[in-house]
């Protein structure tokens, strides 16, 4: 279905409205972001106070991108199926009381709970928000314009939760954990005035009950396994097991969703290079991002002995770029295309990635820091839109939820799959001693893996260069067919009335 307030961007001009229902789905992307990166810091001060150990301290991180890496999938399709702004209302709903609930507790199970329900509405909120900004936009510079900017507030989030997270914490961590309750009651009161009413779809051949089961039970598990990994083992019984059940319960999804009359996964839309390359550019991009910001913050705190907030003061320059360039990214796309912004997007990763490389225990933050930081953050500029854009162009609008839940399925199973691979390979070659030189010299091969997986967006990105910019004309193809076959077979039917009569 199309949101009738798509005829109000036929003029490339935005109504009030029209910018308030995008301010709105920002507000909960921003939010999902700022939640992600928020907590790390606060996790020694939530330690301290309620006696949890380094164990229990994990999961207050893994529980929430547990819940929100597992249930992607079905929140997306979901959103297709009962109607996107319902969805998304009642998840966000369900966000703010899960913020307030973290911030009152005073036991670590309750914290993890709730971190868990948060990341559980976030799979709802996610490609809810993402499907209506593609159903209300339409296809081309409006929607690249949206795409631009509503992509920009999840970096701009992520970013701000490093520098907020730095600040609250000097008076309680708590603060972290409640700060996003009222912020998503704003978001939610002002949602309720201004998102388009959608229809839940019609004539979709019924749930896909068994697809669901399936596919967030093989989400779940895959996520559960690649986050205890580094802890129990990559080649311990259980997570050799794991894996195993994964790619069984993963097979039998595969054939359960082959047959379905109404998929919760509809495996043609695969078949699109364009679609496959934009799902494992995404799994690249966020993973390497999230794996070298792992490993700078460590070594910014524990070798440089930096405070928190210095450490996240040193991360601002790239959160501000992407930031600045949120209204110029769209009709930068417009311009040149999305594969060429990844490809240039993923080689400025890779320089950014390399040239850290450089750092020593003494380094001076504007000859050695700073230009990684510029070239990561015009990197995150132009790969994080394209991407959005890259995976929801030419999809119908009852499919919009699917294919976002697919995209952040792939973005949050990339960063926990590398995350561990990253820690890995750090572990692996700790064995040199604790000097800080040791140290250092543990986290360069984690490093090169992160620029490793970079390179390899690049590599994935580039056959996308060598496709013709047609979009346009395909669409409008695929129009005049349809409306071929509609006419014949209404003159067939006329034809039959006749002889009939006769």
């Amino acid at each position: 279905m199309t949101s009738p307030l798509t005829n109000s961007t036929t003029e490339g001009r935005w109504t009030p409205r029209l910018w308030g229902t995008l301010l709105v789905l920002c507000a909960a992307m921003f939010l999902d972001a700022l939640d992600v990166s928020m907590v790390g810091v606060a996790l020694p001060s939530i330690g301290s106070e309620l006696d949890l150990s380094t164990s229990t301290l994990q999961w207050i991180v893994s529980g929430y991108i547990l819940g929100y890496g597992g249930l992607l999938l079905l929140g997306g399709r979901t959103a297709d199926l009962l109607g996107r702004r319902q969805v998304f209302l009642v998840a966000l709903g369900v966000f703010a009381l899960a913020s307030l609930l973290g911030g009152l507790v005073d036991s670590g199970p309750l914290l993890i709970a709730s971190r868990f329900i948060k990341g559980l509405s976030a799979a709802f909120t996610a490609p809810a928000g993402l499907s209506i900004i593609t159903t209300t936009f339409a296809e081309g510079p409006l929607r690249n314009r949206a795409l631009s900017i509503y992509t920009t507030c999840a970096a701009t989030g992520f970013s701000m939760g490093l520098v907020l997270s730095g600040l609250l914490t000097e008076a309680s961590w708590r603060l972290t954990m409640l700060l996003p309750a009222p912020i998503a009651l704003i978001a939610l009161f002002a949602g309720l005035k201004l998102l388009p009413r959608s229809e839940r779809e019609k004539n979709h051949n019924g749930y896909d009950v068994p697809g669901a089961i399936l596919g967030t039970a093989s989400m779940l598990l895959l996520v559960f396994t690649v986050v205890q990994a580094p802890e129990v083992g990559w080649a311990s019984a259980r997570t050799l097991l794991s894996f195993l059940a994964v790619a069984v319960l993963l097979t039998v999804f595969v054939r359960v969703e082959q047959r379905s009359a109404g998929p919760l996964i509809r495996l043609g839309v695969l078949r699109s290079g364009n679609q496959i390359r934009a799902q494992l550019g995404a799994m690249a991009f966020f993973g390497s991002y999230v794996g070298f910001q792992f490993l700078v913050t460590l070594y910014m705190q524990s070798l440089l002995g930096w405070s928190a907030l210095h450490t996240a003061l040193a991360f601002l320059p790239a959160g501000a770029l992407v930031a600045l360039s949120s209204t110029k990214v769209g009709s930068i796309v417009d311009r040149f295309g999305t594969p060429r912004l990844i490809a240039a997007g993923f080689a400025l990763m890779v320089v950014g990635y390399a040239l850290f490389l450089r750092v020593d225990l003494d380094p001076v933050y504007a000859a050695v820091i700073l230009p990684s930081m510029l070239l990561i953050g015009a990197a995150c500029a132009l790969v994080f839109p394209s991407l959005n854009i890259q995976a929801t162009n030419g999809v119908d609008d009852h499919e919009q939820g699917m294919v976002s839940g697919l995209l952040n399925t792939s973005v949050q199973v990339g960063g926990a799959i590398f995350l561990a691979v990253v820690t890995a390979v750090v572990a692996a070659n700790s064995s040199g001693g604790s000097s800080p030189q040791a140290v250092l010299d543990s986290y360069r091969p984690g490093l090169m893996v992160v620029t490793a997986i970079a390179f390899v967006g690049l590599l994935i990105t580039l056959p996308g260069l060598r496709t013709r910019r047609t979009p346009e004309s395909i669409v409008v193809v695929k129009s005049v067919q349809e409306d071929a076959v509609q006419e014949a077979v209404q003159a067939e039917a006329s034809a039959e009335r006749v002889a009939v009569r006769d």
